[in-house]
C-alpha cells in the first residue's frame, strides 16, 4: 500500500475523475489485491496492481452509470404515469421506494458476500462466471451465496423492506 497506494490511486482517478470516488475505489482495489495475492504469477507486480485498479474502476464507472440510468427512466415512468389518467402513480412510487431500500441494504453487506450478491442476482451471472471473475473455485461461490441469504435473513427484517 505504501510503495504502490499513489500509483493505484492516480489510475483509478484517470478512470473516474472523482477524487472521492477514486478514494473509495481505491480501497476497495487494495482489498481485492490483498485478497488475489495468492493468484499473483510473480510477473510485473506493477502491471498486475494496476490492471486490477483500472478494472474495478472501469466497473465502478459502469455501475454507477447503470444506477444513474435506471433513476432517470424510472422518474420518467412516474412522470408519465402521473400524466395519465387513473394510473396507480402510488404504487410505482412505493415500488420504487422498496427498490432503494433492497439498493441500501445491498450497499451494507460485507463486500464479500455483496460481490456475489450483486453478480448473481443483479447482473445474472452464472456460478462459473462469478468463480472466474473473482477467481475463487465455484463451491467458495455458491458458499459465498448462502452465507450472504442467510446474512440477510438475520439482517433484513421483513417490516424494513415493505
Amino acid at each position: 500500500m505504501e510503495r504502490y497506494g499513489t500509483d493505484l490511486y492516480k489510475a483509478v482517478y484517470s478512470v473516474l475523475h472523482s477524487a472521492g470516488d477514486a478514494e473509495d475505489v481505491t480501497q476497495e482495489v487494495l482489498l481485492k489485491i490483498y485478497s488475489s495475492l495468492p493468484q499473483y504469477r510473480h510477473g510485473g507486480l506493477k502491471t498486475w496492481l494496476t490492471r486490477i485498479a483500472v478494472h474495478k474502476a472501469i466497473d465502478y464507472k459502469r455501475s454507477k452509470d447503470r444506477k444513474r440510468e435506471q433513476l432517470t427512466e424510472e422518474w420518467e415512468a412516474i412522470g408519465a404515469a402521473a400524466r395519465s389518467p387513473g394510473s396507480p402513480v402510488e404504487e410505482k412510487v412505493l415500488r420504487r421506494d422498496r427498490r432503494e431500500r433492497v439498493r441500501e441494504n445491498l450497499e451494507r453487506l460485507p463486500g464479500a458476500y455483496r460481490d456475489v450478491v450483486v453478480a448473481f442476482y443483479l447482473e445474472d451471472k452464472s456460478y462459473q462466471q462469478i468463480a472466474d471473475e473473482q477467481q475463487v473455485a465455484v463451491k467458495t461461490v455458491e458458499s459465498k451465496l448462502y452465507r450472504a441469504k442467510q446474512y440477510m435473513r438475520k439482517a433484513w427484517r421483513e417490516e424494513d423492506l415493505e
